[in-house]
């Protein structure tokens, strides 16, 4: 019997309720197998943090209770 033979055979023994688990650490497993190519708009926003990045100009947050506080008003 081959891995993948076997890999089917266990998975047909998860129960209904861990297979969310299962789903998840494969997904993990395959991560990175398939790249997805940002959109336009993706772009210009890393090009905008770079540029933020690089003449440091916009806001810095030490910790996300400031910045929620920020966002609220």
């Amino acid at each position: 019997m081959s891995d993948r033979e076997r890999a089917f055979q266990l998975l047909d023994a998860v129960p209904d309720y861990k297979i969310g688990y299962v789903v998840a650490y494969l997904q993990g497993m395959t991560a990175g197998e398939e790249t997805e190519e940002p959109n336009a708009e993706t772009l210009v926003a890393f090009a905008e943090g770079d540029k933020m990045l690089a003449e440091g100009i916009g806001q810095r947050y030490t910790n996300t209770k400031d910045l929620f506080a920020d966002l609220e008003d």
